[in-house]
């Protein structure tokens, strides 16, 4: 019976872990108001605040968490720029890097988006997280 629970446990728990996902992304920010600014709500009709992305939706669901270096945001929004990975295809010196998803990180201003990206890697490896079913 231990056995049958042990073994139990780990294809259970190996199939939670199973859904997570490391990827690689050309990480990218934008922002609510100003100049080159997006607006302040998702396409999901939702209010972008900060701890939200835009994601390709095909590619990682709306809902899920992407887990950055500095924390994790909830993927709410998409864009063209983002299915396209015009910011990959045009910046990756890599097969890996011209290949890779597009994230773009919401920020409140300009400035913040500024200030997070040149503190941080253009690409980088993003934890996903897909929301439970």
């Amino acid at each position: 019976m231990k056995l049958f629970c042990t073994i139990l446990f780990f294809s259970l728990a190996s199939a939670a872990f199973a859904r997570e996902e490391a990827v690689l992304a050309r990480v990218t920010g934008y922002w609510a108001s100003g100049a080159g600014a997006s607006g302040k709500y998702a396409s999901t009709g939702g209010r972008l605040r900060p701890g939200h992305c835009a994601v390709d939706p095909k590619r990682i669901p709306y809902g899920s968490k992407v887990v950055f270096p500095d924390g994790p945001c909830t993927a709410v929004d998409t864009g063209p720029a983002v299915v396209s990975r015009k910011a990959a295809r045009a910046c990756g010196r890599t097969a890996a890097q011209r290949n890779a998803i597009v994230v773009d990180r919401f920020f409140e201003t300009k400035r913040e988006a500024v200030e997070w990206s040149n503190a941080h890697s253009a690409f980088m490896i993003l934890q996903v997280v897909p929301p439970l079913q």
